[in-house]
Order: C-alpha cells, then sequence, then structure tokens
C-alpha cells in the first residue's frame, strides 16, 4: 500500500499530467531502478494504482495530508509566518475539479444554460496555509456533493464550510487560526462558527453585505481621514496606502465586529535621469480593499492586517491556477467512472503539490533560477526526469538510448 500510495503522489511530483505518460516512462528499466534505488519505493503500474484508488475510502489518504501538515506545525517550520506573530492565516475558497456532459456519479453537481445544457460538475472546498514567502499548503477538504436520492436543494459552499470547519477544528484543535475569505463569507453563520471554535477572521467586505445600520456607520467612517499612511516600493512601482478603520462594530447585537479599508495609490516609478514621455508615462492606478475581521486594529497593526488579508489571493493564485496550468493538469480526468477514485487523485496532488512547493522555495532550485535569466521550473522538471531515464542508477554512467 505504501507503494502504491507513493505512486499516485509520484504521478503529480513529477508533473507528468497523465496516468499514461507516467507509464510511458516505466517502461524505461533506469527510470524504474532510480524510483526504487533513490526515492525507495517501487512503481506499480498506473492501472494497479487506479483499480487501488477506486476501492480506497478517501478520508485515508486525508488523513495522510493533514498528519503531515500536523508534523510542520509540531517542528514549528512555519512559526514566522504567522500574522501578528500569533495566528496562522488559512485562506478558504472553492474550485472546480472536473466537468461533464453525463451523469459521472449520484454525487454530481449541475447547472443549466439558457439553451437548455445539462452539465454535470464537482467543486471542492479547500482550507489552504498561506504565507507572505508564497507558500499555499492544504490543511483539510470538503467535497461540495449532492446527497444520493431526492434532496430539496443542491448542495453550495455555504454548507460546505460549516463541514469543513468541524475538520479543521477536529484535526488542528489548538492550533491559532485567522480565517481569510471572500465576499460570499461575511454573515451570521460563518461569525458564530468563528466565536465558538475561537478562531480569528479577516473577510472581505462587499457593498451592502451587512445589515443598513452597520453601512451607515461605515458611510461615516469611510468619510474621515486616514488613520495611517504606509509608502513602498514593489516592481518599479511607488505603492501609497492609505488606511481607515472603525472598531467596536456589533452586528445583530450579537457579534463584535471591527471594520478597516484600504486605499492603494501604485504609481510607476520615474528614473531621474530617465526623460519623461506623455504618451508612455502611466497613469496612477487606484484600488479599494475592505474587509470585516473580529481583531482590532490599531495604527500599528492596520498594515499587518490588510497585508495578511490580502494573502487570500494566494490561494487562488499559487494555490487553484499552479495546480490547473502549472503541468499538474487538475481539471484532468484521473478517474472517469469512480467518484472515489476522483477524491483520492485530487488528495494525491494536493500533497505532492506541497512537496514542491517546499523544493522550489529551497536555496538549490532558487540558485538554480539565479543562474541562468531565463530558467524555468519546468525546464528543471523535465530535466530531472531524464536524468531519470538516461544516467545510470548504479554507477551513474550514460545511457545510450536504443533504436526502436
Amino acid at each position: 500500500m505504501e507503494d502504491v500510495a507513493m505512486g499516485g503522489i509520484f504521478l503529480f511530483l513529477l508533473k507528468f499530467g497523465s496516468r499514461n505518460n507516467l507509464n510511458n516512462k516505466r517502461r524505461e528499466e533506469s527510470f524504474v531502478a532510480h524510483c526504487e534505488r533513490t526515492l525507495g519505493f517501487r512503481l506499480p503500474h498506473q492501472d494497479t494504482i487506479a483499480k487501488v484508488l477506486r476501492k480506497l475510502p478517501p478520508e485515508q489518504l486525508e488523513k495522510v495530508k493533514m498528519e503531515l501538515m500536523s508534523d510542520l506545525f509540531n517542528q514549528k517550520c512555519l512559526r514566522n509566518s504567522r500574522l501578528l506573530n500569533k495566528y496562522y492565516m488559512v485562506a478558504i475558497d472553492a474550485t472546480g475539479i472536473v466537468s461533464y456532459d453525463h451523469p459521472h456519479c449520484p454525487h454530481c453537481l449541475t447547472k443549466t444554460s439558457k439553451k437548455g445544457v445539462v452539465t454535470y460538475y464537482h467543486y471542492a472546498l479547500e482550507a489552504k496555509l498561506v504565507t507572505h514567502d508564497g507558500l499555499c499548503l492544504p490543511l483539510a477538504t470538503e467535497w461540495i456533493e449532492n446527497p444520493e436520492g431526492d434532496y430539496v436543494k443542491q448542495d453550495c459552499e455555504r454548507k460546505a464550510f460549516l463541514r469543513l470547519a468541524k475538520t479543521l477544528k477536529k484535526n488542528f484543535p489548538r492550533l491559532p487560526i485567522c480565517i481569510l475569505a471572500d465576499g460570499l463569507y461575511p454573515y451570521e453563520g460563518v461569525f458564530e462558527v468563528c466565536e465558538k471554535n475561537e478562531w480569528k477572521y479577516i473577510i472581505v467586505l462587499p457593498e451592502k453585505a451587512l445589515s443598513d445600520g452597520v453601512q451607515g456607520e461605515l458611510g461615516e467612517a469611510k468619510r474621515r481621514p486616514p488613520k495611517r499612511e504606509h509608502l513602498c516600493m514593489k516592481n518599479d512601482k511607488w505603492i501609497d496606502s492609505k488606511y481607515r478603520f472603525k472598531t467596536d462594530i456589533f452586528y445583530h447585537k450579537k457579534y463584535h465586529l471591527h471594520w478597516f479599508q484600504c486605499l492603494e495609490t501604485r504609481t510607476k516609478y520615474q528614473k531621474p535621469n530617465e526623460k519623461k514621455d506623455k504618451k508612455t508615462t502611466e497613469k496612477p492606478e487606484e484600488f479599494c480593499f475592505e474587509y470585516v475581521t473580529n481583531i482590532e486594529p490599531t495604527a500599528d497593526t492596520i498594515h499587518a492586517l490588510s497585508s495578511g488579508g490580502r494573502l487570500r489571493w494566494k490561494i487562488e493564485n499559487e494555490g487553484f491556477n499552479a495546480q490547473k496550468c502549472g503541468d499538474y493538469e487538475l481539471e484532468h480526468k484521473y478517474s472517469r467512472n469512480s467518484y472515489e477514485g476522483l477524491q483520492n487523485y485530487y488528495t494525491s496532488l494536493q500533497i505532492a503539490h506541497a512537496i514542491n512547493q517546499f523544493v522550489e522555495h529551497s536555496s538549490v532550485v532558487v540558485e538554480m533560477l539565479k543562474e541562468h535569466s531565463k530558467e524555468t521550473i519546468r525546464n528543471i522538471w523535465q530535466n530531472l526526469v531524464a536524468y531519470m531515464i538516461f544516467v545510470s542508477p548504479y554507477d551513474g554512467s550514460l545511457i545510450t538510448p536504443q533504436p526502436s
């Protein structure tokens, strides 16, 4: 079982993109020998792995994933990434996995187009630990799925969050968490869950998301001058951030909330000797970000809170986007006929992506990228696969390709 589980994860570790691609590499004796001698596991045929993953209860691999993350917390590897040196930032968001033009299983979600075309699809709600240095590590997954048989309404992201919160609290009971979420989440149910679990939160606040009374208080606060300003340079642009905040907002006479706003202006840096050209001069870009939180902001902490709230984007960029467009092929149908197989392949991808993030942030890979300006992560991984095929694992000699 260890070899089978590792074989499923290995499919994503070296970003093969499909089971068939890895099977083709498995035909090379040196490739299989490298897996056994260097990595310490025998690589089974992908059809064998698929048969096992179709029958393996998904909670088993999910448990492995959460135990790996627990080890990182126990070893205090991520303590420097905490918000205000207290809270681990956990971003919450959902993503689409696969879609079909026919029912895949009884748990499929459905949507109907204006022309009456029905699409069947699977969604998963993710809780990922995010850090300022670019890590986006999986903590827990909750599948958004319809129950078998008759039901009145389909499952949704908000319902799945209540189940996900129970899983997080059960497996990480003492972890100091700050939930980062988008504009779908500023409502009473989320506030209640976070207070019950003693979690902090920073949630994007859309217009008119809360009651009219609260919006009236915020309208008055928005007209006041900023309470703090921060100026820095990033990517050849001056970033001027102005902050407003309001504390002690009572929502439904039950929840003690705070609000803050970041008004950001980005201006391209003009070098001292650079000639100004009206045609090429960029206009300043202006952005507005608003959040609701249960961490009381002050003039000293408002910049850290705003920067932490903005990290919610990492679950979309470093998380889902990297897995869909970064050679992991998240939306590929690795198990077409089994819901359990689909879930287990998805969990294997999450584990592999977490491991690869630490590798790609290691000093060895960072130096390789610095050494050549045109070097890419994709090319490094392709070279690694080529090494396993054309270099002998026994004596390091080159293997001459045999004509087919």
